[in-house]
C-alpha cells in the first residue's frame, strides 16, 4: 500500500519585492510505501519543510496533487491519520506537559475518557514520564523536541512526519530516537523525517529522497544508494593502531591510492555530497 503519493507538486512563494515566484519545490514526484521509514535530506533551503508541510496539510501546493493512504492531503480524513512535529516546537510554557500533549490527543480525535491515558503513554514513551507535570516552560530544548514527540505521537497516527527531530538534542536522545523510530517501523507505521544527520539516516531509514533547491535529485533505498559510494570499505573491530599503520603502509607499497580510515558507516554522506556536488556543478 502506497502511504503517500505525489504527483508533479510544486510550490512557489511570492518573492518580497515585484517579480517572479519565487518557487521553493518543482516537480516532486514520490511514491512512499506504508510502513516505511524514509528520510528527507538535502542543504538549508532545498524544499524539506515546505514539502512536510503540504504533506500535513499545512500548506497547498500550487500545482500539482498529494495524496496520504489515498486521501487528498490536507482534508479532514488525512489529517486524522497524521502525527507532525514542526521543526522547532513551541508550547505554551504555562501548561504542564501532560496537558499540552492532552490536548493534542483530543484535537486529534482521541475521545475524552481515553485522552488521558494516550497522553501518558506517549510522554512515557519519549522518557518525559516524570516531568509530565512540569510547565513546558521550564523544559530544555532537548525536553522540548521529546514534549513535541510525544504531542505527534498520541493520537496514534498511521503516519509520524517529523521536520528535524533531533535538532539540539544530545547523543543519548539521538540514540533513544533511532530506538523509537524503529520501534514505530516494528509496529508498522510510516515515519517520513528531515534530517541533517545522514549517518543516523543511514542507520534506521529504508528509503532517502534527497532534495536540491526544491527537486529530487535523488532517491531509493539506503541500502542502493549507500553501495554507490566508490572504492572499498573494509571494516574490523577493535584493530590496533600499530597494525592498522601497518596495513595502510602495506596497501600504499601495492599501490592503493587514498587510503583512508574513519568509523564504520559514512557511505551515504559520501553519495550526497558528490551528488550534490555533481548537481552544483550543472547548474539548475
Amino acid at each position: 500500500m502506497t502511504a503517500i503519493a505525489l504527483e508533479g507538486v510544486g510550490k512557489d512563494f511570492a518573492p518580497p519585492a515585484r517579480g517572479p515566484a519565487a518557487p521553493a519545490l518543482a516537480d516532486v514526484t514520490l511514491r512512499i510505501p506504508a510502513g516505511a521509514v524514509t528520510g528527507l535530506v538535502g542543504p538549508n533551503g532545498s524544499g524539506k519543510s515546505t514539502l512536510l508541510k503540504i504533506l500535513v496539510g499545512l500548506g497547498a501546493p500550487t500545482r500539482g496533487a498529494c495524496r496520504i493512504f489515498g486521501l487528498p492531503a490536507g482534508s479532514v480524513e488525512a489529517r486524522r491519520a497524521v502525527g507532525y512535529l514542526p521543526e522547532a516546537p513551541e508550547f505554551c510554557p504555562q501548561l504542564t506537559g501532560f496537558e499540552v500533549v492532552w490536548y493534542h490527543a483530543r484535537l486529534g480525535g482521541v475521545p475524552a475518557a481515553a485522552a488521558r491515558d494516550a497522553a501518558q503513554a506517549a510522554l512515557a514513551r519519549v522518557g518525559l514520564a516524570g516531568a509530565m507535570h512540569r510547565r513546558a516552560g521550564t523544559y530544555s530544548l532537548g525536553m522540548r523536541q521529546r514534549l513535541g514527540l510525544a504531542q505527534a505521537l498520541a493520537p496514534e497516527p498511521r503516519l509520524l512526519v517529523l521536520d528535524e527531530p533531533v535538532s539540539g538534542v544530545d547523543p543519548v536522545g539521538a540514540e533513544q530516537f533511532r530506538r523509537l523510530v524503529l520501534g514505530f517501523k516494528a509496529e508498522g507505521r510510516t515515519v517520513v523525517f528531515s534530517s541533517h544527520h545522514l549517518r543516523q539516516v543511514e542507520q534506521v531509514c529504508d528509503r532517502v529522497v534527497m532534495l536540491d533547491r526544491g527537486r529530487v535529485i535523488l532517491q531509493g533505498r539506503v541500502g542502493e544508494l549507500a553501495g554507490r559510494a566508490h572504492g572499498v570499505t573494509l571494516r574490523v573491530e577493535a584493530l590496533p593502531a600499530a597494525l592498522l599503520a601497518e596495513l595502510r603502509e602495506w596497501l600504499r607499497a601495492r599501490g592503493a591510492a587514498g587510503c583512508e580510515t574513519e568509523p564504520a558507516g559514512g557511505e551515504l554522506e559520501r553519495v550526497f555530497l558528490r551528488t550534490l556536488a555533481g548537481t552544483t556543478a550543472g547548474g539548475p
